[in-house]
C-alpha cells in the first residue's frame, strides 16, 4: 500500500509535468492555427501513457538504480582496488551503449548508405569504447580529487577544432550518437556510482566528485566518431552526401515498428538493459563475491523500471512525437518570424521539463544541496538553456549562416564560464548537458528540426543536428551563470 501511495504521488507529480507541454499546443493552436488539430485524442492517451511511463520509470530507480549504484560504490571502496573500480566502469559504459536499441539502428543505417565505408560493428564497438574510456576517466577524476573544469576545457576545445575541421555531415552523425549515448538508465547510474563512490571515500564532495560522467559521456563518442569519420571518409563527396540519408529512414521504420506490435519494442528495451544487468551482477556474485542487498526489492525496482521503459516509448511515438511533427508543418508556413521563435523555444522548454533523466539528476542534486540547487528551478534554467538552443539554432537556419560559426560562439562563451563558475557545481552543471538531450528532447527536436529545414529550404538533417548540438551546449552555459549567481545571491550558499 506504501508503494502504490508512492507511486501515485510519483504519477500525479508527472501529469504536472505535461501541462506545460499541452499549454503550448493549446496556445499554438489558439493563436496562430486557429483550429483544434484532427486526431488529438490519440495525442493526449500518448502523453499520459508517457506520464505513467514516467511514474513507474522514477520508482523503478529509487528500487534498484539508486540502491545497486550505492551498494556498489561501497564495496570497491571497502576494497580499495582502483584496477577493479576502473575494470567495472568501463564494463558498465561499454555494456551501456553496445546495446543501445537507437545506435544499432544508426550504425546499420550509416553501414547501408555508405555501402560499406562505415561498418556498422566497428561504429558501435568504436562508441562503446568511448563511452566506457569516458567514466574511467571520469572515476579516475573524481579518486584523485582533480577539478573537472581541465577535463572539460581540454575535451570541448579539442571538439571545437576538430568540428571546424569535420565534413558537416559527420557532424551530425557524431552529435546525435553523443545524444544517444546519455540514456535513461545510464545517467541514473552512473549518477547514483559517482555519488555513492565519493560519499564513501574521505574528502571527497558529492557535487564536485561526484557528478560529471555524464559529461565525459557525452563528449567523448562524439569526438571519436568525427576522428573515425575524417579517417575513413578522407573527404569523399559522394559518400559523405549518401550518409545524410541516415536519419529520416529509421524515424519512420520507428513508427511502423510500434503500428505493427508492441512486442518488438519490449524486447528492445530487455535487449538494453540485459548488458547492464549482466555486468552487475558479475562483478557483485563473481569478483566481489558479495549477494545483493534486498534482492526481492530490486528485481522488483527493475520490473518497474522495464514497465516504466516500455510506457514511456509507446507514450513518446503516439504523443510527442505527433506534436513536434505537427507544429513543424503548421510553423513551416507561417511569415512571421517572430511567432516561429516564440514557439520553437516554449516546445523546446515544454519538453525538457518532461525529460526523466533532467527529473532524477535534479532530484538527488537538491537533496545534496536544497540551497542553491532545487529540483524545479534546476529544470527550469535547464529546460530554458534548451528552448534558447533551439530558438538560437532556428534563427540561424533562417538567416543562413554557418552552423561552425554558432557553436563556436557558443564554445567560446562556455570556455571562460567553466573557470568562473563556483567549482564545486561545474561537474553538476556539465552533466546536465547530456542529461538535457535524451530520450525525450532528441527526438522531438529531431522531428522539429528536420520539419522546419523542409520548409524553410535548407538541408532537413544538417540543420536538424545543429539544433540537437546547440540544445545539449546551451543549457550548460545557462547552468553556468546560473550557479555563480546563485552562489552570490542565495543565503547558505558555499562561498
Amino acid at each position: 500500500m506504501e508503494q502504490l501511495h508512492a507511486y501515485l504521488a510519483t504519477l500525479r507529480q508527472s501529469l504536472r509535468n505535461l501541462l506545460p507541454i499541452i499549454a503550448v499546443v493549446a496556445l499554438f493552436q489558439v493563436t496562430l492555427v486557429r483550429s483544434w488539430p484532427d486526431g488529438w485524442l490519440p495525442v493526449l492517451f500518448g502523453l499520459l501513457l508517457a506520464a505513467a511511463g514516467i511514474a513507474f520509470f522514477l520508482r523503478g530507480l529509487e528500487g534498484a538504480i539508486f540502491p545497486l549504484g550505492r551498494s556498489l560504490a561501497n564495496e570497491f571502496a571497502q576494497r580499495g582496488s582502483l584496477p577493479l573500480l576502473l575494470l567495472f566502469g568501463f564494463s558498465i559504459g561499454f555494456a551501456a551503449v553496445i546495446a543501445e536499441p537507437a545506435l544499432i539502428a544508426v550504425a546499420a543505417k550509416t553501414a547501408a548508405v555508405s555501402d560499406g565505408t562505415i561498418h556498422a560493428t566497428t561504429l558501435r564497438l568504436l562508441v562503446a569504447f568511448s563511452v566506457g574510456l569516458a567514466v574511467v576517466v571520469g572515476l579516475w577524476r573524481a579518486i584523485r580529487r582533480q577539478p573537472i573544469h581541465y577535463y572539460l576545457l581540454s575535451g570541448y576545445g579539442l571538439l571545437l577544432v576538430i568540428t571546424w575541421l569535420t565534413p558537416p555531415e559527420i557532424t551530425g552523425l557524431a552529435f546525435d550518437i553523443g545524444a544517444v549515448s546519455a540514456n535513461l538508465v545510464t545517467v541514473p547510474l552512473l549518477v547514483a556510482l559517482g555519488i555513492g563512490l565519493t560519499g564513501s571515500l574521505k574528502g571527497r564532495g558529492a557535487l564536485a566528485d561526484g557528478f560529471g560522467l555524464a559529461a565525459l559521456v557525452v563528449l567523448a563518442p562524439r569526438i571519436a566518431v568525427q576522428l573515425y569519420g575524417v579517417m575513413v571518409f578522407s573527404g569523399d563527396p559522394e559518400t559523405l552526401a549518401a550518409v545524410t540519408q541516415v536519419y529520416q529512414e529509421p524515424l519512420q521504420e520507428a513508427s511502423r515498428g510500434v503500428l505493427a506490435g508492441l512486442f518488438s519494442d519490449l524486447i528492445g528495451i530487455l535487449a538494453a538493459l540485459l548488458p547492464i544487468l549482466g555486468v552487475i551482477l558479475v562483478f557483485q556474485y563473481l569478483i566481489l563475491r558479495r549477494r545483493l542487498p534486498h534482492p526481492q526489492r530490486i528485481a522488483g525496482g527493475f520490473l518497474l523500471l522495464v514497465i516504466g521503459l516500455f510506457l514511456f516509448t509507446e507514450g513518446l511515438f503516439v504523443g510527442l512525437f505527433p506534436i513536434g511533427e505537427h507544429m513543424a508543418r503548421e510553423l513551416g508556413g507561417i511569415e512571421r518570424t517572430l511567432w516561429v521563435l516564440l514557439f520553437v523555444f516554449l516546445l523546446g522548454f515544454a519538453a525538457t521539463l518532461v525529460e526523466p533523466a533532467l527529473i532524477a539528476t535534479a532530484e538527488r542534486a537538491a537533496v545534496l544541496d536544497p540551497a542553491r540547487l532545487h529540483s524545479r528551478v534546476v529544470r527550469g534554467v535547464v529546460a530554458f538553456g534548451v528552448g534558447l538552443g533551439l530558438t538560437l539554432g532556428v534563427a540561424r537556419l533562417l538567416l543562413g549562416f554557418p552552423l561552425e560559426w554558432l557553436l563556436g560562439g557558443v564554445v567560446a562563451l562556455l570556455l571562460p564560464l567553466l573557470l568562473l563558475a563556483p567549482r564545486d557545481l561545474v561537474a553538476f552543471c556539465a552533466d546536465l548537458g547530456g542529461i538535457a538531450t535524451s530520450d525525450v528532447t532528441v527526438p522531438v527536436i529531431t522531428t522539429l528540426g528536420v520539419g522546419l529545414a523542409i520548409a524553410f529550404g535548407g538541408d532537413a538533417l544538417l540543420d536538424g543536428f545543429g539544433l540537437i548540438a546547440l540544445a545539449s551546449l546551451v543549457p550548460v552555459l545557462c547552468m553556468l551563470l546560473y550557479a555563480m549567481a546563485a552562489n552570490r545571491l542565495i543565503p547558505g550558499a558555499h562561498p
